[in-house]
């Protein structure tokens, strides 16, 4: 059995922007903010940061800040994907360099390899280190998905701990062919008890930038047994998580950011500002939750 890096809600945090850079100082306030409300573990640098937005040396500068900041006191899980192997290699080595307590790596997108491909390209980085590897597939952003088959190659690889899954059809092929040896998280918010039901650890989660202790609470009351009340909270959560995914992540969420005061800025080109539609969608969710 291979210990979970986290159980609960791991906030996919945003990453405050500046026209000149990074916003550090917020960055802290916001590290701080989850801490307080029980936020489970912070990944940094992932989709919802904007990685790929950011050179090489802005990207792990955002994961040294946030590890210096928590200090040990949440799991760090640093966001290192490529479609390169050995960029993804290299960036997966300097970020556990900087302290980070697991990686996250994405499907390699665009150039689309094989299963094959796959199991190599994650064999690779996590041969190159000696922290807990997530594996991230989220096949609506990178048009391919690792095969439950292949999951059960990968989680023979002793530092291969998880899983963030966005394809929620296969968890139950992957629960059956893995067991123990692969945790299980959701990357959908609006299906964190679902994932809960087929044996998951929790969620990696945007919505939990702005109400991370009901995420959080989601999980941690199934897992105290209370199911019932897990389920209540999932269902309530239901109009602000789908006004956070009426544009493009993290358009919303960074919107909804805004309008509550909490200052985090753009996002960069090409993410351009909401619609009007998705910004009434956003506004109006805020309003339900007396957020704003």
């Amino acid at each position: 059995m291979k210990n979970p890096v986290f159980t609960g809600s791991a906030v996919a945090i945003v990453t405050p922007f500046t026209d000149k850079g990074i916003n550090y100082d917020k960055l802290s306030e916001l590290c701080e903010f989850h801490i307080k409300n029980k936020t489970d573990a912070i990944l940094v640098a992932g989709t919802t940061g904007e990685a790929s937005t950011m050179p090489d040396a802005e990207h792990l500068s955002s994961i040294e800040h946030v590890v210096k900041t928590v200090a040990g006191r949440l799991p760090v899980i640093a966001g290192t994907g490529s479609n390169d192997t050995t960029h993804a290699v290299e960036l997966t080595k300097r970020a556990c360099d900087l302290g980070a307590d697991a990686i996250l790596s994405v499907t390699p997108y665009y150039n689309k390899c094989s299963q094959e491909g796959l199991y190599l390209h994650f064999k690779a980085i996590a041969e190159a280190v000696d922290k807990p590897i997530i594996l991230y597939n989220v096949p609506s952003r990178t048009a391919l998905n690792i095969a439950p088959q292949t999951y059960k190659r990968l989680s023979e690889i002793p530092n291969i701990n998880a899983v963030k899954e966005c394809n929620l059809d296969q968890v139950p092929d992957i629960a059956y062919l893995c067991k123990d040896n692969l945790n299980l998280y959701t990357g959908e918010d609006p299906m964190i008890v679902p994932m809960l039901s087929l044996g998951g650890k929790g969620v990696i989660s945007v919505a939990a930038n702005i109400m991370p202790e009901q995420i959080h609470n989601i999980v941690s009351s199934w897992m105290a047994g209370r199911q019932d009340e897990a389920r209540s909270i999932q269902i309530k959560l239901l109009p602000l998580i789908r006004a956070l995914f009426s544009d493009v992540n993290p358009i919303p969420v960074k919107a909804a950011m805004n309008l509550m005061g909490m200052g985090v800025g753009p996002c960069r080109m090409p993410l351009s500002e909401p619609s009007e539609d998705s910004l009434e969608k956003i506004r109006s969710a805020l309003k339900l939750f007396n957020l704003i």
